[in-house]
């Protein structure tokens, strides 16, 4: 546990008190299985966690902790928006350069849609009714309609695409381009590129999550979190994260900003005013642990991870049937747990 140094310049006395942890692992959604993963997505009104998993999304309920079902032939897949609204879902398949739409009652495919070369963000716009899918190595974004599948619009940008937010008053999207070191800055109406934003001292940005209330951008560089005001493209702030942050997340209600590293730790930080954070925990997690998705309602973290060994060519390898995720709860809800 972390503990801290109060001064009581009184009586000339230096007291060690222990800072309480605000989150704890509570346990584990078995997962198993070979291949990698990349971004989990969560569905708070339905209770269910979509995982993705070499070439399929696994689904689990958030409320058992098990697992319930499985979209399959999914080539590559990295990630899968979610249209609560609409009871679908729509995948991004890397390999296929596709993005296939899916059922949520039965997790059966209704449609793929073309997209450019390597779809690896994707995110669904309820005001616009639209599917943004963006393109990493084909830098480019492939818009679409969620209840036609048509396409609408190609956006062309200038690098390679990660993780995007939204914002739907401004009528903007954004997105991190990681080989450049930039945000791509898009209008949803036009769909056009209005900005490209340097990110500064900032390398290699990936993970994206976004405070709508003090229209902040949190972009995730190596090693620290860039603050951006997302009306003027001005870097307001940053603070540390671990090394190669692939997810990050912001919690509305409650003010903390996530960050899940490949190392194996969680930064956790407090937005105690706007602008101004302070890193209230870094907690263990695992290894390859480096992507997460945060639920707005229970407030829960969920963070796939598995054993790895060191490769031929120096990427990690994964032990088969070692994938799990990580449930990381707030410390006020938990105890009496097992």
């Amino acid at each position: 546990m972390r503990k801290f140094i109060m001064i009581l310049s009184c009586v000339g006395l230096a007291v060690t008190l222990e800072a309480a942890d605000v989150y704890q692992h509570v346990g584990d959604i078995q997962i198993g299985g070979d291949g990698g993963f990349d971004y989990v997505s969560v569905d708070p009104a339905a209770h269910r966690l979509y995982v993705s998993h070499a070439t399929k999304i696994v689904v689990a309920d958030t409320q058992t902790g098990k697992v319930v079902g499985e979209i399959a032939n999914l080539p590559g897949v990295h990630g899968i928006a979610i249209a609560a609204d609409l009871g679908r879902g729509f995948t991004s398949d890397g390999r296929a350069n596709t993005s296939t739409i899916i059922d949520l009652r039965t997790l059966q495919p209704i449609a793929r849609v073309p997209t450019g070369a390597n779809p690896d963000s994707i995110r669904y716009s309820p005001s616009r009714k639209e599917v943004w899918a963006f393109n990493h190595t084909g830098k480019s974004v492939t818009v679409f309609g969620a209840q036609d599948g048509k396409v609408i619009a190609t956006i062309p940008l200038t690098g390679e695409l990660e993780e995007a937010v939204e914002d739907p008053a401004a009528n903007r999207m954004y997105v991190n381009i990681e080989d450049k070191g930039v945000i791509g800055v898009m209008d949803t109406i036009t769909h056009s590129v209005v900005a490209t934003w340097p990110i500064t001292d900032c390398e290699g940005p990936t993970a994206m999550a976004f405070d709508n209330k003090n229209h902040l951008i949190l972009s995730a560089c190596d090693g620290h979190m860039a603050v951006v005001d997302s009306r003027t493209g001005k870097v307001v702030t940053s603070f540390p994260i671990g090394e190669e942050v692939d997810g990050n997340g912001f919690d509305a209600a409650t003010g903390y900003v996530f960050a899940a590293s490949r190392a194996g730790t969680l930064t956790i930080a407090h937005e105690d005013s706007p602008g101004k954070f302070t890193i209230v925990q870094t907690l263990k997690t695992q290894p390859s642990g480096k992507t997460m998705t945060v639920d707005p309602v229970s407030h829960r973290v969920y963070i796939p991870a598995a054993t790895t060994t060191p490769g031929p060519n120096g990427r990690a390898v994964i032990t088969p049937n070692t994938m799990k995720v990580l449930v990381v709860a707030p410390v006020a809800t938990t105890k009496g747990t097992k």
